[in-house]
This record gives structure tokens, C-alpha cells and sequence, in this order.
């Protein structure tokens, strides 16, 4: 019984030990070897790990850029001369990225936007949506929780005095949190060269949309009409610019909108038309709470 037990033992560790060797023996005939360069690369990178490049991180993104499949210009939070020295190291050209920002497609803050009920809950958006909406009567618009502004570590977004989050575009670098922090899908990451921006995401139309804010879009699709053709058209009593046309765009199409729900971006300023109501009003607008 014993001679059993003592063979078996032997033969489970002559059998382990059998397989260890051909694995060690495998894992050196098998190893692929890892360009030395990566690790020089990713040191030279800013470690943001933020995925505005487009990659999970700084390492895989390291990695793309020895093999050549990314050019160093791509990150975006890297400086001019660290993005100089990368293409100076590895010896090719650094290659040019336009700027992407974050946009708000919202601009109904305290002073334009009605609430008809008040929020006491947690403060954030999130919660305010999962408890009924945050009381806010534009169930499209921005809450003014600041969610967007926390989840940003470049201190990009911050919070004017009507609680609407304002993007600096010299610090952003489309980092994507606040798209992913946004619970109303407000934020999306745009090209700089688009300055023609829609900024206003309700799909209520005329005194609908005008009584739940006043800078509201009402469909009157005067953009579209004035803009070069095929650039805009109406989708859910929202004119949508078509991008793929943006050499087009002028400022031409915002000059009629009642509102100033479309605007043009030039750098940090929002400029609306001619046509725009003036908004005068500092203080919030009073709770109306909706009719029984």
C-alpha cells in the first residue's frame, strides 16, 4: 500500500518537473521580445492615462506610436516640445492632430431655464435624473450639478454664475470624462474647426420649448433656410449641421435664430445672431411648479 502511495508521489513530481522544463524551455524559444523603445516613449509621455488619443492609456498608446500606427502629435496632453522630442527619438515626422474640445450642446442656465420643482437630493446629476429629472422643466437640459466639472482632472469646465458649465478650450484636451460623466448626454468631443454648433438638445418646438426656456431652439428652422444648402436640416425639431460640409458653414445661418440656440465658436466666445433675444436677467427664474 505504502510502495503505491510513494511511487505515485515520485511520479506526480518527476511528471511536474518534466513540464516545467519544456515550459521554461518554450517561454524562452516562444518570447516575443518588446521594442526597448516603448519604455523610452511612455517616459517621455505626460502619464495622464486619459484616452484622448484614442487608446486605453499611455502605454498602449506608446506602443502604437513605435509601431507606427499613431503619430506622437495625437496626445493631446502632451506639450509641444515633449511631442517634438517623441518624433525626434524615434525619427519620424510628429505629425499634426487638430485640437478636439468638449461641447455643450445646452445653454439654458438659472436665469433662462425654468424648474417646476426643487431638487434636495443627492448633488449630482445623476441622482437628480434617477429621482424624477432634478426638477429642471426641460427634461433635455443641463441640471447645473457640476457633475462634468468634477469628473475633470485638466480643471477644463467650470460652473458660471447661472450654474451652466463653461468648457476652456485652451485647457481641454477631450479627454472624454465629461461626455461619460454627463447623464443627459450633453457633452459630446468635436473638432475645433467646427464652429457652427447647435447648442440646445430639446425636441419641444414654438411656445413649447420658449416656456420651458427661453433660449431654447423652436424649430423655426430659419438656420436651415439660411445656411448653404444641405449644410442643416430639421431632425426632431433640431437643425443638425451636416459636418462632412463644415467648409460651408458661416456665420450666415446664425444670424435669424430668435434664440441664439445655434451659434458660432470662435475660440472661447459663443456669438449669437442679430436676431437674438438679449438676456438681461441675472437672477434665477422662480419655480413654477407644474398645473394639477
Amino acid at each position: 500500500m505504502w510502495d503505491v502511495i510513494v511511487y505515485a508521489v515520485l511520479f506526480m513530481l518527476g511528471l511536474g518537473g518534466i513540464l516545467g522544463a519544456i515550459l521554461a524551455l518554450a517561454s524562452k524559444k516562444l518570447a516575443v521580445r518588446e521594442d526597448p523603445r516603448i519604455d523610452r516613449v511612455e517616459e517621455m509621455l505626460p502619464h495622464a492615462n486619459c484616452g484622448a488619443c484614442g487608446f486605453p492609456g499611455c502605454r498602449p498608446f506608446a506602443e502604437a506610436v513605435v509601431k507606427g500606427d499613431a503619430p506622437p502629435s495625437k496626445c493631446s496632453v502632451n506639450t509641444a516640445e515633449g511631442t517634438a522630442d517623441i518624433a525626434r527619438f524615434l525619427g519620424v515626422d510628429a505629425g499634426t492632430t487638430e485640437k478636439r474640445v468638449a461641447r455643450l450642446a445646452c445653454q439654458g442656465g438659472s436665469n433662462v431655464a425654468r424648474f417646476k420643482a426643487a431638487y434636495t437630493g443627492e448633488p449630482t446629476c445623476r441622482a437628480a435624473v434617477a429621482a424624477g429629472g432634478g426638477g429642471k422643466a426641460c427634461s433635455w437640459g443641463c441640471l447645473g450639478l457640476a457633475d462634468c466639472m468634477k469628473s475633470c482632472t485638466f480643471d477644463a469646465i467650470h460652473m458660471d454664475e447661472h450654474d451652466l458649465p463653461v468648457v476652456d478650450v485652451d485647457k481641454c484636451v477631450a479627454c472624454n470624462d465629461c461626455v461619460v460623466a454627463c447623464p443627459l448626454d450633453l457633452f459630446s468631443l468635436q473638432p475645433i474647426s467646427r464652429k457652427l454648433w447647435v447648442a440646445c438638445k430639446s425636441l419641444a418646438e414654438g411656445d413649447e420649448a420658449l416656456a420651458e426656456c427661453e433660449v431654447a431652439c423652436t424649430a423655426c428652422a430659419r438656420c436651415a433656410a439660411d445656411a448653404a444648402p444641405g449644410l442643416i436640416a430639421m431632425k426632431n425639431n433640431l437643425p443638425v449641421v451636416d459636418y462632412r460640409k463644415n467648409h460651408l458653414a458661416s456665420k450666415m445661418a446664425i444670424e435669424r435664430c430668435p434664440t441664439g440656440a445655434i451659434v458660432w465658436l470662435e475660440g472661447g466666445e459663443v456669438l449669437k445672431g442679430a436676431s437674438a433675444k438679449k438676456i438681461i436677467r441675472k437672477e434665477p427664474l422662480p419655480i413654477i411648479p407644474d398645473e394639477p
